[in-house]
């Protein structure tokens, strides 16, 4: 058996890799080519007991057969026309106006970031942002910024917003509707934060005239996806309730969107099994053993050491700060497995204090969260060059007053419902 300190050190190389290759993606191929061999090393050296990484798989089952299926669920959305909808509507309510197509971008993201989960926005929604932006003849940054940040920061209200939200939301205790009363504050702080600095920071481009490349065409409503997208939603409510995992009522939402398309012929089976991300799903499931090798090998213990207890705001702020701060240094992902045991004995507060700080921190660096890599990605197919000055910039404005004032949301929430 090898000792401590080298397991230690395997263990923090094994996730440094796993992570870089994420960020990079060598030869483009998928994150899971990595992850699952350093998943195996971390197991196969005993940095990780099997027993113990079976258990790490079991608990994150649940979590990564709901992202599958609303990962589904949402692209035979798009296949409806649910995402073309909203681009035309957006272009249609904004009147030509770049400042109001803002404000629509925002309302609209933050919606679909918190139904459909930030995945939704930025693989589908955020090309239909640049398509209404060209549309329009406006200049695209404000817009493409604002579904960047919004799918991290607008995925604070359910626990099906975000895969970080899944990861958590089973320690807290809490109910789904219990869960969206408590975090419905802090998500409006955010969102309004987030929306006051884009108006500043891009006054310029927001000012400018726009020139529109035409009339648009009066939007179809998809009626069959909305109703589907809402059914779901309620399903994600009762499944709560009864003690039965949200992947279930995700999955029957993505069943009845898949037959008509099937029936319709619309899409095909091999369409479906590849929109639910297989690869990814394999690269969470491997990280989450890869961290939790970690977190058993030395990390656990240090953050011990410095993560607040309790539920005042000085410690709220401060678990917030901390999550923030862990998610840019290893992603958000590893950072909720990290802290979730340990902000755990203090209550469900402390564990939303972790979440505004995983959900919203990323937005500070690009390797913050793998939504924020996916949507540089996507912008740069778009000939949209994300510089890094800029970036930074609009995150060290966003980041730090929208964590503030969530959290302050946050144990005004707590203080009224006595939690």
């Amino acid at each position: 058996m090898i000792d401590s300190v080298p397991l230690e050190s395997l263990s923090v190389a094994a996730l440094f890799v796993v992570l870089l290759c994420a960020v990079v993606r060598p030869f483009h191929w998928p994150e899971a080519v990595f992850a699952t061999p350093a998943a195996a090393v971390v197991v196969l050296t005993g940095a990780i007991p099997l027993a113990e990484a079976r258990e790490e798989a079991a608990r994150l089952g649940p979590v990564i057969g709901f992202l599958s299926a609303v990962l589904v669920l949402a692209k035979l959305c798009d296949d409806e026309g649910l995402f073309h909808a909203c681009g035309t509507w957006m272009a249609r309510w904004s009147r030509s106006r770049p400042r109001r197509l803002l404000g629509l971008v925002f309302a609209i993201s933050s919606v679909i970031t918190a139904v459909l989960s930030l995945d939704a926005t930025v693989v589908l929604l955020t090309p239909v942002v640049f398509a209404t932006a060209a549309r329009m003849g406006a200049r695209p940054g404000a817009h493409i910024y604002a579904s960047g940040h919004l799918s991290n920061t607008a995925s604070l209200l359910l626990p099906v917003s975000n895969l970080t939200n899944l990861l958590a939301f089973a320690a807290t205790g809490l109910t789904f509707t219990r869960f969206a009363v408590l975090m419905a504050a802090p998500w409006l702080a955010a969102i309004a934060v987030e929306y006051a600095v884009f108006r500043r920071f891009f006054a310029a481009d927001l000012n400018a005239p726009a020139d529109p490349a035409g009339a648009e065409e009066p939007p179809k409503l998809p009626l069959f996806a909305l109703l589907t997208v809402a059914g779901s939603l309620a399903g994600f409510v009762l499944a709560s309730a009864l003690d039965v995992s949200p992947a279930w009522a995700a999955a029957a939402g993505a069943a009845v969107m898949g037959v008509r398309a099937l029936v319709r012929r619309r899409t095909t089976p091999a369409a479906i099994v590849c929109s639910a991300a297989l690869p990814f799903v394999a690269f969470v499931l491997a990280l989450g053993v890869v961290v939790r090798a970690v977190v058993d090998n030395g990390l656990g213990h240090a953050l011990g050491h410095v993560l607040p207890g309790g539920t005042t705001l000085p410690a709220l702020l401060g678990i917030a700060l901390i999550a923030a701060l862990l998610a840019n240094l290893i992603n958000n992902l590893p950072a909720v497995l990290a802290l979730t045991p340990l902000a755990a004995p203090s209550g469900a507060g402390a564990l939303l204090a972790v979440l505004l700080g995983v959900n919203i921190g990323p937005n500070l660096t690009y390797a913050g969260s793998l939504a924020t890599l996916l949507w540089r990605r996507i912008a740069r197919q778009h000939k949209h060059e994300v510089a890094w000055g800029e970036f930074t910039r609009l995150g060290l404005l966003t980041v730090p007053a929208a964590l503030l004032a969530s959290t302050f949301a946050l144990w005004v929430a707590l203080k009224i419902t006595g939690s």
